[in-house]
C-alpha cells in the first residue's frame, strides 16, 4: 500500500472529539504543532495488548476522525515507523530509535545498565527501569539473565501503574494531589484474580510504599508473574524511576522476595545512586 504525501491540511486542526484542542499552559497557541501532537497519539495507542489496530480501532482509540487517523498512519508507513497489511497497522522496529534517541541522552541509564547487569547475573532473573507515564509504566531498560525462561518485557513496554510494583513504586514519589488526580485518572482493569481494583485500597497500599521504599506484586498483572521494585534516585535523592526484579512464580517464593531478592536490589539502587553523585 503506498502512503499519501503529507499535506499542508495536516496542519489544520481538525474537529477530532476527544482530542484536547488546548496546549500545554505554559506553551503558546502559535507554537503548537497539532499535527505533532496527533500523530504521536497515534503512535502511543500500539501497545502490548494491541499491537495490530485497523484504522477503525486507532480512530476510535484516539477520537480522531477515519480520514485523520488514515493520514497520519499512511504517513507513518512511508517513514517506515509503521507497517500495514492493508487492514491492520503496527509499529515497526525503527519506532525504537524515537526511544533510544530520547535515552542516549540520559546518563543515568549508562551509570544504571552496568548495574542492573550485575543484579540479573546475581539473581539470575529478569531486571528492568521504568518510569511513569500518566497513569501507566513505561519499561526502559531491562537485563535478563542465562534462565531459560526470561520474563517477556522489552524495552519500551508500557503496562498500567496500578497493577505493577514499578507503577506503585512511582507512584508513591507524588506529592498527594498529583496522586489523588492520578488515581482518579487510572482505569482500574481487574487482568488477574489478584488485581487490587479498590482505589481506596490502592492508596492504602501506596502509602505502605512510600514508608517502606519498596514494592512486591504477586501475579496482578499476570499469573505466574511476581515483582519487586525499589526505587532509584538521582543525586539528589529525588525517585527518577524504579528498579524492578520480575520472577516466575515458580522459581521464586514471595518470602524469597522479601529477603534474597529484596536485599540486592535495594543495594543496587544504591550502587546507581552512588554512582550518580560521583
Amino acid at each position: 500500500m503506498s502512503a499519501a504525501d503529507v499535506n499542508e491540511d495536516l496542519l489544520v486542526r481538525d474537529e477530532a472529539p476527544g482530542f484536547a484542542d488546548t496546549p500545554a499552559n505554559d506553551s503558546n497557541d502559535r507554537d503548537y504543532v497539532n499535527s505533532l501532537a496527533r500523530g504521536l497519539e497515534v503512535i502511543k495507542v500500539f501497545t502490548r495488548r494491541t499491537p495490530k489496530m485497523t484504522l477503525s480501532e486507532v480512530a476510535q482509540a484516539t477520537g480522531m476522525t477515519r480520514a485523520t487517523v488514515r493520514r497520519f498512519l499512511l504517513t507513518l508507513v512511508r517513514e517506515g515507523y509503521v507497517e500495514t497489511n492493508g487492514k491492520y497497522f503496527n509499529l515497526r522496529p525503527k519506532i525504537l530509535e524515537l526511544g533510544f534517541s530520547a535515552l542516549s541522552s540520559m546518563d543515568i541509564w549508562d551509570v544504571a545498565q552496568p548495574i542492573m547487569n550485575d543484579l540479573s547475573e546475581k539473581l539470575q532473573e529478569s531486571c528492568f527501569a521504568a518510569v511513569l507515564d500518566h497513569g501507566h509504566v513505561i519499561y526502559v531498560a531491562r537485563a535478563t539473565s542465562n534462565q531459560r525462561i526470561n520474563v517477556g518485557i522489552t524495552i519500551g513496554s508500557r503496562v498500567p501503574a496500578h497493577c505493577v510494583s514499578t507503577g506503585r513504586v512511582l507512584l508513591s514519589a507524588l506529592p498527594p494531589d498529583e496522586l489523588y488526580r492520578q488515581l482518579d485518572e487510572i482505569t482500574m482493569t481487574k487482568f488477574t484474580p489478584n488485581t487490587v481494583t479498590s482505589r481506596v485500597q490502592l492508596r492504602s497500599i501506596i502509602e505502605e510504599v512510600r514508608l517502606q521504599s519498596w514494592s512486591i506484586v504477586d501475579q496482578e498483572l499476570e499469573i505466574g508473574l511476581r515483582s519487586l521494585s525499589v526505587p532509584i534516585r538521582d543525586g539528589q535523592g529525588k525517585i527518577v524511576a524504579a528498579l524492578n526484579v520480575c520472577c516466575p512464580s515458580m522459581r521464586i517464593t514471595p518470602e524469597d522476595m522479601r529477603t534474597r531478592v529484596l536485599a540486592e536490589a535495594l543495594e543496587a539502587s544504591n550502587n546507581i545512586t552512588r554512582a550518580l553523585q560521583i
